[in-house]
């Protein structure tokens, strides 16, 4: 009887620890099921240019219409020896799909860019906050989305961006 007893006992220990791993890591799953990791970069470079842009994020997926998530973003940009320039940051976005193949987007980045400018011998350093909200639309086909976004708070004379029309193409896994 006691050796059943310890079999039992046993047994029961082991099917309680095996089935509660079940359960948590069921529980646990769902959530990271959810998270989408993503991102970009971009690399430029010419006779006497070189422009280098790594831009990572990641997205919660609420349901098949919405998610939202953040990102950060590195740029260094270098024309001759008259300009470089390097700008740091990181944005939240929000995306909504209203139907597979679109998706909206809202997306507000703040960037502190440092600029150094060197003209006629002088030397000129810029360093300041720029904010930027991105309204977009695109054509999204499984993990990835491509259209145009537009900053409503563009303005010219601090952007790094000449215009506030951007194309972009987003790819999550």
């Amino acid at each position: 009887m006691l050796q059943f007893l310890r079999k039992l006992l046993v047994i029961t220990f082991f099917g309680t620890l095996i089935s509660t791993h079940f359960l948590y890591s069921q529980n646990t799953s769902t959530f990271w099921d959810k998270v989408r990791v993503g991102g970009g970069f971009g690399l430029n470079f010419g006779s006497d240019f070189f422009s280098g842009t790594l831009t990572p994020s990641t997205l919660y997926e609420f349901n098949d219409y919405f998610a939202a998530g953040i990102g950060g973003n590195f740029s260094y940009i270098s024309i001759q020896n008259d300009y470089k320039a390097t700008v740091l940051g990181g944005n939240l976005i929000a995306l909504f799909n209203p139907v597979y193949q679109a998706q909206l987007s809202a997306e507000f980045e703040q960037l502190h860019i440092q600029q150094k400018i060197q003209y006629n011998g002088t030397d000129r350093r810029n360093n300041y906050w720029y904010p930027a909200l991105y309204l977009g639309a695109g054509f999204r086909n499984g993990r990835t989305t491509m259209g145009i976004r537009f900053d409503i708070l563009h303005n010219t004379n601090k952007s790094i961006y000449a215009n506030p029309w951007m194309p972009f193409f987003r790819v999550y896994f």
